[in-house]
């Protein structure tokens, strides 16, 4: 099957770096319309949802830099990433979430017939997951899932996987490997994979109901963080102190050069 011929970068992105990864100032009613409009065309895209864990990484891992930087979209996950943006020029900025994103575009994608395929998690995980999906969008058409192995793939395991999400007909892929890996692989496949890739994280886990997400009340207040703290402390303490600490004195830095007055050279 034949496809659109995508150009790199096409589309000027509006946006700001925070710290050094750019994230777009978009709404949510911009978001997913790109996201339903490349679907619908089979264009190979990628979209990463960035949190404070995601631009502090940039900092320190080139490779997953030149990812985030070079992606078509890249949304504010955190509430501290759309207070960023706030402060640097984008007032009416939302904090766009992975989970959250990933409803949005499904409850679009059905009405639409779009198709979507889920790579990433665990086998356990993926047949909870469409088995939730399947009572909540009874209509929508999930061309497959696979848990990839846990280790690097051999190039004909990783043509193998090609092969199955461009057979499958997806118009978008959702893309549950963790961060960093889920956007280096993402960047690696554009352009081989006839669909848009969006990196969602820990979503599969959230909507197949392995993993209890916060109350609507903290996610609202920018607390979710707070509310993962609580639920995995030995696994998150130091991710998340090391992180929120690195993101505030960096951000604090950016902030205050970005109010300095220009001085002659």
């Amino acid at each position: 099957m034949q496809f659109p011929h995508f150009e790199e970068n096409a589309m000027p992105r509006k946006g700001q770096a925070v710290l050094e990864a750019f994230i777009d100032a978009v709404s949510w009613e911009e978001a997913v319309g790109r996201i339903t409009r490349w679907g619908a065309a089979h264009e190979s895209r990628y979209v990463c949802i960035c949190n404070v864990h995601s631009v502090v990484t940039t900092t320190s891992d080139v490779e997953f830099k030149i990812a985030v930087n070079n992606a078509d979209m890249a949304t504010p996950d955190g509430a501290p990433i759309a207070w960023a943006l706030r402060k640097l020029g984008h007032p009416a900025q939302e904090r766009i979430n992975g989970p959250d994103l990933m409803m949005r575009y499904l409850a679009q994608a059905e009405p639409l017939g779009q198709t979507v395929f889920f790579y990433g998690s665990t086998d356990g995980t993926l047949t909870k997951l469409r088995l939730a999906l399947a009572k909540q969008f009874p209509g929508l058409r999930i061309g497959g899932a696979y848990s990839p192995p846990f280790r690097p793939l051999s190039l004909e395991e990783d043509e193998k996987i090609i092969d199955m999400i461009n057979n499958s007909g997806a118009n978008v892929v959702f893309v549950g490997l963790g961060c960093p890996k889920q956007e280096k692989w993402m960047a690696d496949h554009r352009g081989r994979i006839n669909a848009v890739m969006i990196g969602v994280g820990a979503a599969f886990d959230y909507h197949a109901g392995v993993i209890k997400r916060a109350p609507i009340w903290w996610q609202r207040n920018g607390l979710e963080w707070l509310y993962r703290l609580g639920s995995e402390p030995r696994r998150l303490f130091k991710r998340y102190m090391v992180t929120n600490t690195l993101f505030v004195v960096g951000f604090l830095r950016q902030f205050v050069m970005t109010k300095l007055p220009l001085r002659d050279a």
